[in-house]
């Protein structure tokens, strides 16, 4: 009972999700469940009974054609010529109807496979999404793209041909030994039985070996992407420090360990002792009804069923061949549904709360006796922040690298959730609010602004339905419009991938204009003009001048032109409020905020001072 409650809880924590997920429940029993909730999932269902029925018809059409083809040999042995047309009429109607119905098998299972893929690959999309920002901080790219291309790709073989060929070859295995003991002597089932008991211990010890050997490569493909998109993210950074070589190495560890891994495979492959066990159980079988012949006599047991019997037993080459590679298929295919499972089922910290408080913020915000400290780590980020700041208010936060400036403005919006105290927006917790209408009302712009490989007006309406008429009146509140004016395909022209089309400054004006089209209440700036020439900088204060009015604004800069208008300067030192006020008196009270700008300026305080009061 205690783990279906802990069940329930965790599968009720996302912070997102598109509606009811039918495959929650099995996706937390085994991976065979879940794989049986998408196999037979809606009208799969019918599908599934369809194939089963064509494949179980199918294996009995054959194993009808062998003994017919025993009788009619019989008949023309003993001179018997009336029964030809009606036999060969017969294999021949038998011999049409069966591909028919393999074909119409295939289609139907290749439909089953291709749904199972689609579905796993939205479930697994939709589950990513509603993870929280450090389970994403703690897992690489790369990894996830190899689950949701390749491992998600494995399904589908799963079910074409992995799950279908295994059943036909049950059929293949099972039927002709039916038909054995109804139309030929009792004692020739003596090899087909033994043959089944040898088959099944031999490929239950295939199976065994074969599972750590997948887990190994679908580990290293995993490795191998992980390393490769990392790579290539970096490539500018790679370059620049001649690192091509040092990252050849890294990818070309995880190809060795691929390649051992397939070695490995094969090596087991090449010991499959079910072929050996087929060879001699049909040359067994053969000379088994060869001597009953002679022991019972052509008149009880005749050429034609001898024939007949050694084309049933012909029947168990299909499952002992196919064998060999669909088990192996189905054991990576089982193997990547337990690495989608495993991710999928991890744990998330922060509940999407959608019975939660929705409404517009007015954008007063308090911190009370707030600590913080990342997933993993048993550093705190921050200790005991106590804060107040008041609707329309500008805030600046300053300090030096690692004091946590970045980490309070990011628990606002409950990217993560607080391990003690309580932050409050319009004096609510914000844990008591839907996450989409929390963090629909606070935009970031940040130092490292994001642009989709997109056009500059999907960039700037991204989430938002919005006319190009309002599009365009934000980029010029952003100071954004000039620029896009000038580009070949203006608001239709592609940014490129992250932006890099675009300069900084560019990209920053794009984000602003984002912000500006979202009418946030809450604005947070990290450090959004640091790295920006002083030109462009003029046009970015205009637009952050304009987009500051009536909201409530974090800004994290060491630009003082921005700090010294702020109506409040939070000082941070090592996770904790070291001094709060106006530039003015901190400039007078503050050593950590006279040590930021002495660093920052290279002069005297009392000249600072001095320079302030000119200025």
């Amino acid at each position: 009972m205690k783990n279906n409650k802990t069940n329930t809880i965790q599968r009720r924590i996302v912070e997102f999700s598109p509606g009811k997920d039918p495959f929650e429940k099995a996706r937390h029993k085994n991976s065979r469940r879940w794989i049986f909730s998408h196999l037979l999932f809606k009208s799969n269902k019918f599908f599934v009974l369809t194939v089963l029925f064509t494949t179980v018809l199918t294996s009995n059409i054959n194993s009808i054609i062998s003994v017919l083809i025993g009788n009619l040999i019989n008949d023309l042995f003993w001179g018997n010529n009336s029964t030809l047309i009606y036999y060969a009429l017969t294999i021949l109607v038998l011999s049409i109807f069966s591909p028919i119905l393999r074909m119409i098998s295939f289609a139907l299972r290749e439909i089953i496979a291709h749904r199972m893929e689609r579905d796993c690959r939205r479930e697994f999309y939709s589950n990513l999404l509603g993870k929280s920002q450090s389970f994403h901080e703690q897992i690489q790219i790369g990894e996830l793209m190899a689950l949701a291309t390749n491992d998600v790709r494995m399904l589908n073989f799963l079910i074409s041909p992995g799950i279908s060929l295994i059943f036909e070859s049950f059929t293949a295995l099972v039927i002709p030994l039916i038909y054995i003991i109804l139309f030929f002597p009792f004692q020739l089932t003596l090899a087909p039985v033994v043959f089944a008991v040898l088959f099944l211990i031999s490929l239950r010890s295939y199976v065994r070996k074969m599972a750590p050997i997948s887990w190994r490569l679908r580990g290293f493909f995993g490795g191998m992407n992980a390393t490769l998109n990392e790579t290539l993210t970096g490539i500018e950074v790679v370059k620049a420090t001649v690192q091509e070589g040092g990252e050849l190495e890294k990818y070309l560890l995880n190809a060795s360990g691929y390649r051992d891994a397939f070695i490995d495979q094969g090596k087991v492959q090449a010991k499959y002792i079910p072929f050996l066990i087929l060879a001699l159980t049909i040359t067994f079988g053969l000379a088994h009804a060869i001597a009953l012949n002679f022991i019972l006599g052509d008149l009880i047991f005749p050429i034609g069923s001898i024939i007949g019997y050694l084309a049933l037993l012909r029947q168990l080459r299909f499952p002992t061949q196919i064998s060999l590679f669909v088990f192996a298929m189905v054991r990576v295919a089982i193997t990547s549904a337990q690495r989608l499972i495993n991710l999928m089922n991890r744990e998330t910290e922060i509940d999407e709360n959608v019975e939660g408080v929705t409404k517009p913020l007015e954008g007063s915000i308090k911190f009370e006796d707030v600590s913080f400290t990342y997933p993993g780590s048993d550093k705190p980020v921050l200790n005991n922040i106590n804060l107040e700041v008041k609707p329309g208010q500008t805030v600046a936060i300053v300090g030096t690298t690692g004091s946590g400036k970045t980490t309070l403005t990011k628990l606002i919006s409950r990217l993560y959730d607080i391990d003690k105290g309580k932050i409050l927006i319009d004096d609510i917790d914000i844990r008591d609010y839907t996450l989409k209408s929390l963090r629909s009302q606070i935009s970031y712009i940040e130092q490292d602004v994001f642009l989709f490989s997109d056009s500059i007006l999907n960039n700037i309406s991204f989430g938002r339905t919005s006319s190009i008429e309002k599009i365009i009146q934000v980029a010029k509140e952003a100071q954004a419009h000039d620029f896009i004016s000038q580009l070949s395909e203006e608001y239709d022209s592609e940014v490129g991938e992250r932006g890099v089309q675009l300069s900084g400054g560019e990209r920053q004006r794009i984000a602003i204009a984002r912000a500006f089209l979202s009418d946030p209440r809450i604005l947070v700036l990290d450090d959004s003009t640091s790295s920006i020439d002083s030109n462009t900088e003029d046009k970015i204060q205009r637009a952050i001048r304009n987009i500051q009015k009536d909201r409530t604004t974090l800004l994290i800069t060491h630009r003082l032109s921005q700090i010294r208008w702020a109506d409040l300067i939070i000082v941070l030192k090592r996770g904790e409020i070291s001094a709060m006020g106006t530039h003015d008196d901190l400039l007078l009270t503050s050593e950590e905020y006279q040590k930021i700008f002495i660093k920052k300026f290279d002069v005297d305080i009392d000249q600072l001072i001095k320079q302030e009061e000119d200025a």
